[in-house]
Parts: C-alpha cells; sequence; structure tokens
C-alpha cells in the first residue's frame, strides 16, 4: 500500500514535447513499473506526435477519456502552468502535480479561487515541488529515482533537497520508504504537511513519518496541532532557516516571516508540544527515526 499512486496509477504529462517534459518522462518511464503508468501527453500544438511510445493529445480532456488516467503531471513554463492546471482541474483530474518553478502568486492565487468557484474535488501537489514517488512502483516528478528504496517511512517536506537527504539516510540504513512526498516551497500551494500527515497517519504501511518544513507560513504549526490530537504514528521533525538573519527571506518564495510568526523556533516548538522527535540537524534524521521504530 502507499498514498496518492501506486504502480497502476495511470498518468499524463501535460508538456511532455518539451525539453524538460521529455527528459523527465524519459527517467520515470525506466523507473520499476513506470512503462504502464505514463500513457499519455497533452500539447494543443502537437497533437498526433508520439514521443517514446506515448501518444500526444490536443487536451487534457481527451488524454483522460483515451486513456482513464486519473493523475497529470505538469512541465509547462511559468506563464502558461496557471492554465495548464485549470485545464486539468477542468478535466476533473484526481492529483494534480505541478512541477513548474517561478508561477506568479497571482496565477495561483486565481487557481485557488477557481477551485472554490467550482466546488474541485481535484488535489494539487506543488507547484514548485519535485513531486512524489511510491518506491520500486511509481515516481512522478524529478526526483532520482536511485536513491530510493522500498520500505515502510513516510517522509513529506517543502524543500527538494532535504527530501532527497532524508530518503537517502534512510535507504542507508535499510529502513526504505512507503512514500515520500515533496510539497513545495510556494506560498501558495496545493497539498500541505496537514494533508499528508492524515495520509500516511491511514496507511497501514507506513509505520512512521519524517516532515521537514522551512521558516514563513504557518503550515507546519497547523499539521503539529493536528498531530498533537491524532497521530498514531511516531514523527521526527527539522525546520530549514533557523540561522536565517531576522526580516531577511531565505530560500523558497513561502519562507517568508510576517506578523512574528512563521519563525523556525515558533515551528520546533509546536512540533515538540505534538509529541513530535525534532532535531536541529538533518544529518540525524534517519539515526532518530531508527531509534523509533
Amino acid at each position: 500500500m502507499s498514498i496518492l499512486i501506486n504502480k497502476n496509477t495511470k498518468v499524463i504529462t501535460q508538456g511532455i514535447t518539451g525539453k524538460t517534459g521529455q527528459f523527465h518522462t524519459l527517467q520515470c518511464l525506466k523507473y520499476a513499473f513506470g512503462k504502464d503508468c505514463f500513457l499519455a501527453g497533452v500539447n494543443p500544438k502537437k497533437a498526433g506526435e508520439v514521443f517514446e511510445g506515448i501518444p500526444v493529445f490536443a487536451s487534457v480532456s481527451e488524454a483522460k477519456e483515451k486513456v482513464q488516467a486519473s493523475v497529470s503531471v505538469i512541465y509547462v513554463p511559468p506563464f502558461a502552468a496557471s492554465k495548464a492546471i485549470i485545464e486539468a482541474i477542468d478535466a476533473e483530474i484526481d492529483l494534480i502535480i505541478c512541477i513548474t518553478e517561478g508561477i506568479p502568486v497571482k496565477d495561483m492565487l486565481y487557481v485557488k479561487n477557481y477551485m472554490l468557484k467550482k466546488k474541485s474535488k481535484s488535489l494539487i501537489l506543488g507547484p514548485n515541488c519535485p513531486g512524489l514517488i511510491t518506491p520500486d512502483e511509481i515516481k512522478i516528478g524529478i526526483m532520482p529515482g536511485h536513491i530510493h528504496k522500498k520500505g515502510r517511512i513516510g517522509v513529506v517536506s517543502r524543500s527538494g533537497t532535504l527530501t532527497y537527504e532524508a530518503v537517502a539516510q534512510l535507504t542507508d540504513i535499510g529502513l526504505g520508504q512507503s512514500s515520500a512526498v515533496g510539497i513545495g516551497g510556494d506560498p501558495i500551494n496545493g497539498l500541505k504537511h496537514l494533508d499528508i500527515l492524515k495520509l500516511f497517519n491511514d496507511d497501514v504501511d507506513t509505520d512512521a513519518v519524517i516532515m521537514i518544513g522551512e521558516i514563513g507560513g504557518t503550515d507546519e504549526e497547523e499539521a503539529a496541532a493536528w498531530a498533537k490530537i491524532n497521530m498514531k504514528k511516531p514523527v521526527v521533525g527539522f525546520i530549514a532557516g533557523v540561522t536565517a538573519p531576522p526580516g531577511k527571506r531565505m530560500g523558497h518564495a513561502g519562507a517568508i516571516i510576517s506578523g512574528g510568526k512563521g519563525t523556525a523556533e515558533n515551528k520546533l516548538n509546536a512540533m515538540e508540544d505534538a509529541g513530535m522527535q525534532i532535531t536541529k540537524n538533518p544529518s540525524e534524521l534517519g539515526k532518530i527515526i531508527k531509534r523509533l521504530v
């Protein structure tokens, strides 16, 4: 079992004819059961073309109808990415994974409001995220597949690089991952730490979770408040940005501290109060989780 995706997931790639879309789709195709999962691409100007055996359609709705896909991954440039997300929403795709970095905040505000008006049931992962992976089954996104190993530890992170760090540690000590999810670091995004914690909490094949956050916003505090009452599994937490100078934006666009909220210390305190095992040294994540499982 896993969360969100598995070897039976059927995927559409929006932007499959671009350099980035082609490169990462090819890497995903090479990974485990990927050839059975990536079944269609979308580019309205290049419909009828074929990439590595994958047919390209003019629209997401057409591609979904032809291959019965439930997931779409987006590699469209920033200026057009919000339109690509909305097209997937209109096609009622279950999970929309947006890898694109640099989408204007106003564009994502429009997407959020559009979803509310439509009462859309689609889930969005990202934007500005590495995607997600269920090891030895399927990866959707840009993460390096070779560092992952099938196991029973869930990983959720705002930082792509720190996702890879946690995953590599879990692989090196033989624990592996049930699923690893990069939620992205933009100020307006889709799935949050809280959403992923809930999924891991309900997943019978996940024994514990590594949760990695960053300064800025209150998402981690909200996840910790829920976990304090509801989480049944051990959680090890880390927050990037402990040494960030006051008033300076660090890293992702969402790493903005305002109104005295969103500091690393506030987040770490909330996580510790929720019963999570916290560390200020990311190199210790694997060691701590091993002691708990």
